[in-house]
């Protein structure tokens, strides 16, 4: 079996998902895991599938036709065999990472800059910009699901979030995940 990592994008539009959905399907695949939304007008998303080896080239030419169809399709392959070690990216403490705030430029590149130089992993993350409720500034949000390394220093790295949080005027909250 083959490992594949598709990222998608295109105009959004109803079937977008079946159509990909189809053509793993049709060539003996299996969906593994995604994450996919609607981001300004355009559908966005990353998959993963895996398909068996002898069909894969088949299934990747008809990922790709979709682009006649609007979307664009970025297939990277990853043979089982050939699939990476676990990095020291995967050791550590699963942590989740909230950030709120009122919107302004900088704020995802100053907490992610921390968390980086922390060597801190990102593994999952998704922002969002709403109205507040009472006074109508756009907020920004971010939720991350981050992996903290054995080495790092739990205490100096939630002071310093803090300190940023402070100097962003946004929340920011490091925990436990759960």
């Amino acid at each position: 079996m083959t490992d594949v990592v598709l990222t998608l994008i295109g105009p959004d539009r109803p079937g977008l998902v079946e159509a990909v959905a189809a053509i793993i399907r049709n060539h003996g695949g299996n969906w593994l895991e995604s994450r996919m939304a609607r981001l300004g007008g355009k559908f966005a998303g990353i998959l993963r599938a895996e398909l068996p080896g002898d069909r894969a080239p088949a299934a990747l030419r008809s990922l790709a036709d979709l682009e006649a169809r609007g979307l664009k399709v970025i297939a990277e392959t990853i043979a089982e065999a050939a699939a990476p070690e676990p990095s020291r990216a995967q050791d550590g403490a699963r942590m989740e990472l909230q950030v709120v705030g009122v919107d302004r430029p900088g704020i995802v590149r100053e907490i992610f800059q921390l968390l980086a130089a922390a060597g801190v992993n990102v593994e999952e993350l998704a922002t969002d910009r709403r109205s507040a409720p009472m006074s109508g500034e756009m907020l920004f949000e971010a939720r991350a699901v981050v992996r903290v390394p054995e080495s790092a220093d739990r205490v100096a790295l939630r002071a310093a979030l803090e300190r940023a949080a402070r100097d962003l005027a946004v929340d920011a909250q490091l925990q436990e995940d759960r």
